[in-house]
């Protein structure tokens, strides 16, 4: 299954570098911890300070699966912390809110 979300990053040319940075070869621990709650395929596009994720999942994936994994795993939970840093939340986003999950208005 296909979700995408969307999230916003600081305004910032030099904090925008330092995440793309981040994201050209990601930390072996973080990559498990997506492959083993069932997400098969993920990319995240730019454009602007505005991100794009599009995950692929397969049957075994769950929000809540992935939302238990995460706030017990210490790896994850560093990795988060780190990636606020760059990060803000889209305009509509309620307070905690990160990458929201966007609605399938067309397909082809």
């Amino acid at each position: 299954m296909r979700h995408c979300f969307a999230l916003d990053l600081k305004d910032d040319p030099a904090l925008i570098a330092e995440y793309e940075k981040y994201h050209e070869k990601l930390r072996p621990e973080i990559e498990e911890s997506i492959r083993s709650a069932g997400i098969t395929e993920m990319e995240i596009y730019r454009i602007g300070n505005r991100l794009f994720m599009i995950m692929e999942t397969d049957a075994s994936f769950s929000f809540e699966k992935k939302a238990e994994m995460d706030a017990s795993n210490p790896n994850v939970q560093e990795w988060e912390t780190l990636m606020w840093t760059y990060q803000q939340a889209l305009p509509m986003a309620k307070p905690g809110e990160k990458w929201m999950l966007l609605d399938n208005i067309f397909k082809l």
